[in-house]
């Protein structure tokens, strides 16, 4: 009797883990939206007594993870390709919802060897004399962020001067953690992580032209099989309330005809 007793107590237990899981559903975020995104669920918390768990990292590599089965509910990318190549692929229940264009910053942490602007002239000043050693930007290949750097560095000429300094981030908030600690003379980031508590007081940084790289486009979409926390969390991002966290933050909001 005491057997079935605890037999009883044990599946009792995972069931009550498995509902624990369904309400709190996994949401892959790429890491630009770390600070804004972490508001914004602390307000969806708040008001709806629901719960999200967030992960933050390169859309590439959430991109690969999803294709492969990975549990998330809801996949917000900085890159809106990687959201219609999966439901191309028949992963997403549509093709989601365009939530913000973001924007890049170059960044030199205090000390460093040149003088921030938006032509970049003081890095390229610096790069000729030799005096960067060591420079960040997320990994091209798999962080959309990555890939605005490089399309900005190789429309200035920066590129090739700049091969065997990068130093590459898994991601965007990677990049940033290196191109603020002081281990590199500076590097290329996201705009909304400069605007993040504690990153202005490490450096200079400005804000880089539209036109040094292609539009950071960042589509967000519910993943088949999304439960009912994962809905709400996705139009609770649509509101007001979130879209003005995301505007703190430097994203920029579309249009509803661009949607």
């Amino acid at each position: 009797m005491m057997f079935y007793k605890y037999l009883f107590l044990f599946i009792f237990l995972c069931a009550s883990g498995v509902r624990a899981q369904a309400d709190s559903p996994a949401i892959a975020a790429a890491s630009d939206l770390k600070f804004a995104l972490e508001e914004i669920a602390t307000r969806f918390r708040a008001e709806t007594k629901r719960e999200v768990r967030l992960s933050f990292g390169s859309s590439g590599n959430y991109f690969r993870q999803i294709g492969q089965g990975a549990p998330f509910q809801l996949f917000l990318s900085a890159d809106e390709d990687f959201v219609f190549k999966l439901h191309d692929s028949g992963r997403t229940e549509d093709r989601g919802l365009l939530y913000a264009t973001g924007r890049i910053v170059l960044f030199a942490p205090k000390g460093s060897s040149f003088a921030v602007d938006a032509r970049m002239a003081g890095l390229k000043q610096a790069i000729d004399g030799n005096v960067v050693r060591r420079f960040a930007i997320a990994n091209p290949e798999h962080a959309p962020y990555g890939r605005a750097a490089e399309q900005s560095l190789r429309k200035l000429g920066l590129w090739e001067s700049l091969q065997g300094k990068l130093v590459l981030g898994e991601n965007v908030s990677q990049a940033a953690q290196f191109a603020t600690s002081g281990s590199t003379q500076g590097g290329i980031f996201a705009y909304s992580l400069a605007l993040a508590p504690g990153i202005t007081q490490q450096g200079q940084y400005v804000l880089l032209p539209e036109d040094l790289h292609a539009p950071l486009r960042q589509r967000m979409v519910l993943v088949k099989g999304a439960g009912e926390t994962a809905r709400a969390f996705y139009a609770w991002l649509q509101q007001p309330a979130a879209r003005k966290i995301l505007t703190q933050y430097g994203f920029v909001l579309p249009a509803e005809a661009a949607k």
